[in-house]
């Protein structure tokens, strides 16, 4: 699927002339194990992303760190790989969050989750490196989580990925 928005010379007869391209969903219905390419803010910034699974509620790794009183978390594991060709440098968790049914969205918190190994909160790919790794989300416990979204550039590049997960 081209996820490019379209340039003038693609414009359709229905298409308003000039009209700038909004922020974007990349893929429509996408689910876990989907992959979508987004592309950042650069020329050659370009990643396929992959929600590989889901754990709702996460157990917590450990005694110290739990969710707050009235909360859980959700326990996303992405897979990154940068299919672009500049170098990817960013905080994945910055620009990944979760939507309730409701249209609520929740961001990322700190947390070790007993479903695997956190994604690193700085993850530097060369062209063509793989990164995995969970991002946990704190949500009220009555909340139905439904969406899992994801953006480069911290959550600034002009595509978001959007996964169906409820």
């Amino acid at each position: 699927m081209n996820t490019t928005p379209n340039k003038k010379s693609d414009t359709k007869p229905d298409d308003k002339p000039g009209k700038k391209p909004t922020k974007e969903a990349a893929k429509k219905d996408a689910k876990t194990g989907d992959t979508i390419t987004l592309k950042g803010m650069e020329d050659g910034s370009q990643l396929d992303v992959t929600v590989v699974k889901v754990v709702d509620p996460a157990k917590s790794g450990d005694d110290f760190m739990t969710p707050e009183s009235g909360k859980r978390w959700i326990g996303v594991q992405f897979k990154l790989v940068n299919s672009g060709t500049k170098a990817y440098n960013d905080s994945p968790s910055n620009g990944a969050q979760v939507a309730d049914a409701e249209g609520q969205q929740f961001q990322s918190t700190f947390g070790e989750i007993t479903a695997g190994p956190s994604m690193s909160s700085s993850v530097k790919l060369a062209p063509g490196g793989k990164a995995l790794g969970w991002i946990v989300f704190e949500a009220p416990t009555n909340s139905k989580v439904t969406q899992v979204q994801f953006a480069m550039d911290s959550g600034f590049s002009d595509q978001t990925g959007q996964w169906n997960i409820g």
